[in-house]
């Protein structure tokens, strides 16, 4: 995430969201049972059953829920198209963690992870390859089903990939049609009310590195606070979504007029407004190194931020193309923040191979 963090979860509240160069990978093939093997954590040729729009697993791990939902969503809407899958396996990869501890960045894995299963089902079983807007509504299903909570900017950009203009379809607004709507088919070819998403690029002269904390943090609880100030100091929040809009509005003018001054502005206004909120809220948004990160980013002529919800996980910085972001990347491990080697990834969510 770039810009516009928390105020993406109110309506028509603009983030600026990129995709990046690390992937979940899921191979599907046809089976005598229906089989789900996640090689992250460490189960294997688990079978499942489709039964009665919902999956039901061999094992009750906690872990599954996300695999779950992402199944049983994609097999009702296939079956509202009477289309009926015979059996198949599934076999799922992330690269998204750390690979030696196994520790989150912050990447949203989750969301990739359902991205990836429901686009591996789509592509094998429908006759045309699927819309990225099909893809990306069922993925917002299945993930509002589990985690009940969210913007869906991750999903946007594991689905779309590039820079994008988001804003959310609201996760209340979602709910709420999912308890009147019956037909999941339906619900897919309306209009969803506020969201929106929009390709957008860069200025050329400007580069992005980022970097993990080595802390990683708690999304929800981190919602959760900032949603009690909402409740309990309105006023104050409201400023802060001002600010937010006001910030993410310079940025979106910097990319287009390739203005780079601009485009700076506005991100040291976000993470500004994103600190302020922090301590409104009695919440450590901004972390010590988080701090750290941005000011030896400022160092080297550019601007950095926090990158999320914020409280650890990664950040972000912004630096012009004529320096060297190696160069960061060593004053950022003097500090004890781990650089990770991402760039942007422009083209979404897609097959890579056939079997």
């Amino acid at each position: 995430m770039v810009a516009g963090e928390f105020a993406v979860l109110e309506p028509n509240y603009h983030l600026i969201v990129m995709a990046v160069d690390r992937f979940v990978f899921t191979t599907i093939q046809d089976s005598e049972q229906n089989e789900v093997t996640l090689h992250d954590f460490e189960l294997y040729q688990l079978q499942w059953e489709f039964v009665r729009n919902r999956v039901v697993f061999s094992s009750a791990d906690r872990r599954l829920s996300f695999v779950q939902d992402a199944i049983a969503t994609t097999l009702t809407y296939l079956k509202e198209l009477n289309i009926s899958p015979g059996k198949f396996n599934l076999s799922v990869r992330s690269e998204l963690d750390d690979q030696e501890s196994g520790l989150k960045y912050g990447l949203g894995s989750s969301a990739a992870v359902v991205t990836s299963l429901i686009t591996a089902i789509l592509t094998k079983f429908l006759d045309q390859p699927p819309s990225r807007d099909v893809i990306f509504k069922l993925a917002a299903i299945s993930h509002i089903k589990t985690q009940g909570n969210g913007s869906g900017a991750d999903i946007a950009a594991s689905t779309f990939g590039g820079v994008l203009n988001y804003t959310s379809f609201q996760a209340e607004w979602l709910q709420e049609q999912l308890q009147t709507e019956t037909s999941l088919v339906n619900l897919i070819q309306k209009r969803w009310d506020y969201l929106s998403i929009q390709p957008v690029n860069f200025p050329a002269e400007v580069q992005v590195c980022i970097g993990w904390t080595g802390s990683p943090a708690s999304t929800g609880n981190l919602v959760s606070r900032i949603l009690k100030l909402r409740d309990s100091k309105p006023e104050e929040y409201d400023s802060f979504l001002n600010e937010s809009s006001e910030a993410v509005q310079l940025i979106l003018d910097g990319m287009k007029s390739k203005q780079v001054d601009t485009f700076f502005t506005g991100i040291q206004q976000n993470r500004e407004a994103l600190a302020k909120l922090g301590e409104q809220a009695k919440v450590e948004i901004e972390t010590a190194q988080l701090n750290k990160l941005s000011v030896v980013a400022e160092k080297f002529s550019g601007v950095g931020k926090l990158s999320g919800a914020g409280g650890g996980d990664c950040g972000i910085a912004f630096i012009p193309i004529t320096t060297s972001c190696e160069q960061l990347h060593q004053a950022w491990e003097a500090i004890g923040i781990t650089p990770l080697h991402l760039n942007l990834y422009p083209h979404g969510s897609k097959q890579v191979k056939d079997e």
